[in-house]
This record gives structure tokens, sequence and C-alpha cells, in this order.
């Protein structure tokens, strides 16, 4: 089964909890604090295969979630990291923030593979926040959560030149032709309801590859038919190649064809609408061909026409050749502008402060990521640990901020699902 569109949710695995434990030796007072660090959440990570030429195997995989570090251990043992979660994927995978829409990764080249959920690190033992001044500290941190995102994963065909026209117009047919992929070819409309691609081998050793498409129909770009299927496959390819059936053959007029597809990537993409192409007349052999395309010239007389007929495999040789030198010319090009990753997006807080409070009813909301990452970091059970996470608090500026905006000492204060009183 062809798959090119699924949405995941990731989880990266959580950091251990640092150890809070000190050293117990006979013949040694004094011994000091020796909690062990956590070990680092495991990574979700995204890996170009070659060999796979679908999204099936991530259809059925709604959540993926990565395992959590090793605690750390008394005797400053260090927790060991967990295992990195690999995801492999077929070239040509874009990766979207499914939240915002933005790419996370664009994954075209055989073992290309990008970060897409970072393991949170390893809570700290309480050895690590021995000072000169606090030589024996009772507290530790816990694990820092790793990231979480909904992603999209697309795959958009890699190919040279997509073959694009209308249903049963013969796009099929010539990739089977000049190619050794064999498409399902039948006289229904649609029978190609997956891209098909096929390498085609020129008699000077020059290769490239060509994409037979989904056929298109009249409001593609809204959705209708295949269209968007046609249209997101179409993106990375440099030479888009109209097949026209030129013998106007189930009626068809061949100008109002080509004027449906040219209307449909228009509305679509400025990137897609910019492609190069050509046309490919085929089915020259029928009667009625070559007024059909008299008329078709005249209507549009800048664009480069190559005359064919499929049935009796002629025309073909000047075509390719034709292909191959074009692409030798065009640069090698992103589909995306920089601007739509999300590694692009400089997020900025509308004040200095990197939290955010409003009252909710007779409640304090407190939020913002530095703030919750703190919280979910603090060991709560100990008394060292509350006192450090009210100094941090207090140290950002939170206790301020709340008397300013006229929070009073008793006052419920809430961060996450929990709440707290404001006091001294």
């Amino acid at each position: 089964m062809f798959v090119d569109e699924t949405t995941i949710k990731l989880i990266a695995g959580k950091g251990g909890d640092g150890c809070t434990s000190f050293r117990r030796e006979k013949y040694i007072p004094m011994g000091g604090p020796d909690g062990g660090n956590g070990g680092k959440g495991g990574d979700i990570i995204f890996v170009v295969d070659k060999g796979l030429k679908t999204l099936i195997d991530l259809r059925y995989r709604k959540i993926i979630k990565a395992d959590k570090g090793i605690n750390g251990k008394g005797s400053t043992k260090n927790g060991a990291n967990a295992s990195d979660i690999i995801i492999k994927v077929p070239e040509g995978t874009t990766i979207y923030n499914a939240d915002n829409g933005l790419v996370l990764a664009d994954l075209v080249h055989d073992k290309d593979c990008v970060i897409v959920a970072h393991g949170g690190r390893g809570g700290r033992g309480n050895k690590a926040f021995a000072t000169h001044n606090e030589p024996a500290p009772k507290f530790s941190e816990l694990g820092c959560p790793g990231e979480e995102v909904v992603v999209k994963c697309e795959l958009k065909v890699l190919a040279d030149i997509g073959l694009i026209g209308m249903p049963s117009v013969g796009k099929s047919t010539i990739l089977s032709l000049i190619s050794s992929a064999k498409p399902k070819i039948a006289s229904y409309h649609f029978t190609t309801l997956n891209p098909n691609l096929g390498v085609v081998n020129l008699k000077d050793n020059r290769s490239f590859v060509m994409a037979d498409l989904p056929g298109l129909i009249e409001g593609a770009n809204m959705g209708v038919g295949l269209g968007l299927k046609f249209l997101r496959h179409a993106m990375r390819t440099k030479i888009l190649a109209h097949v026209i059936d030129m013998g106007a053959y189930e009626g068809r007029n061949p100008i109002d064809d080509y004027k449906i597809i040219r209307n449909e990537i228009e509305n679509y993409n400025d990137k897609l609408k910019n492609k190069q192409e050509i046309i490919i007349a085929n089915k020259m052999d029928l009667p009625n061909a070559k007024d059909n395309l008299s008329n078709f010239k005249k209507e549009f007389p800048d664009l480069k026409i190559y005359e064919i007929s499929a049935l009796n495999n002629q025309g073909f040789e000047k075509l390719l050749i034709d292909l191959a030198d074009m692409l030798e010319e065009i640069p090698e090009s992103d589909i995306y502008k920089e601007e739509d990753y999300e590694s692009y997006i400089v997020y900025k807080f509308q004040n200095e402060k990197p939290y955010s409070i409003r009252r909710d009813n007779d409640v304090w909301i407190l939020e913002g990521d530095e703030i919750e990452k703190l919280f979910k970091m603090t060991r709560f059970t100990e008394d060292e640990a509350v006192l450090r996470f009210a100094r941090k608090l207090k140290g950002m500026g939170v206790e301020d901020e709340l008397e300013r905006m006229g929070a009073k000492r008793g006052d419920e204060v809430q961060i996450l699902d929990y709440i707290f009183e404001f006091k001294e």
C-alpha cells in the first residue's frame, strides 16, 4: 500500500532523576554528598532509508515514546543514557510541526538524519550542588522532561520530470515505454492512484527519473479528486511535462485541458507555477490530431511542444535527449523558503520576562517554559529543593511581579496543575 502522509505524536525520553545520597563508610567521618546524576532521555531521530518507498510503516504508529534515562545512584554512580529511537523514512520525506505548519526537516538524501524530539537531560545529584559555602546539600534534581511534538510526515517523491495531465491522456503508457516501470494501465479515469517512478536511460549513458503523477481534474488545488496528491508530488520535480491528448479522444479539448491544468498549478503554489515546462502532444496518430495541434500552437505560441504517439512508440528520441539537456542546466534548489523552517523563526517574549502571569477568578496563573521546566525538575519532598525553587522564582522577579499586579499574601498561585500559597 502506498502511504504518503501520516501524523504522529513524539514523546522524547525524560532524563533520569538525580540521587540524594551521602557517603557513609567506617573510619571516614563527614563523608559528604555522593549522589550521582541521572542519564539523558532517549532522542527520537528520523533517518532516510533509500530502500523505503512509502510511509506505511508509520501509518498505525500514532504515538512514539522514547525511554527514560536511568536514575543516578549513591557512590557517585551516574545513570546510563537511554537508547535513542530511530524512525526510518523514504527519500523525499518532509517533517512538519503539526501545530504551526512549519518545516522541521526536509530529508532528501540517503542517510540524512535529524533529531526531531530531544530527550531531557538527567537531573543532577546532590554531589553536583556541593559548594564551598554549602558542602552538604540535601537535595537533588528530577530529570528534565523530553520534548513532545506532534509531527506530520509528508512524502513528496523525488523525480526529475513530472508527467502531468488530465486522466487517461497516456502518462502511464509513456512511462512504461521509456523506462522499466510497469504502471497499471486501463481505459478508465484515475488508473493511476499513486505516483509511479521510472528511470530513463539514454544511449549516451545519461539518465533521469520520471514520475507518472495522478491525473488532475478541475478544482484539484482545493482537494477535489486526486489533485492535492498530484500537486504535492510535483513539487520536487525540475520539469513539468504536460501530456495533452491532441487527438481529442473522448471529446476532450486540448486547449481547455491545458488551461485547467495551468490554473490548478498557479492556484496551488508559486514555486510549482514557476517550474520549467514542456508540452508532450500525445496521440498524434489520430485523424484530427494535426488540426488540434495547429490550433493549440496558435493559442500558446511560446510553449515548447513535442509530438509523439505512445501507441506507435514514435517521437520519443528527441524528447528524451532534450529533457536530459534541460536537466543539466537546471540547478538544485530547495522546495521550501528559508522562512518555512521552524529553525528560522525567532521567538521573542513580548516583554523581557520569560514568563507570564494572569488572573483567573481568585487564582494567579503563572506560565512559561523555563518556570514549568524548573517546576518539573524540583523534588518537592526535599525541603532544600523547595527553598531552591522559591529562590529561583524570586531571582526571576516572579514575586515582585505578583505584588506589582496586586497579589496579596495568602493568594493562590498555580503552576501547571498545582496550586501554591503566595507567602513570605
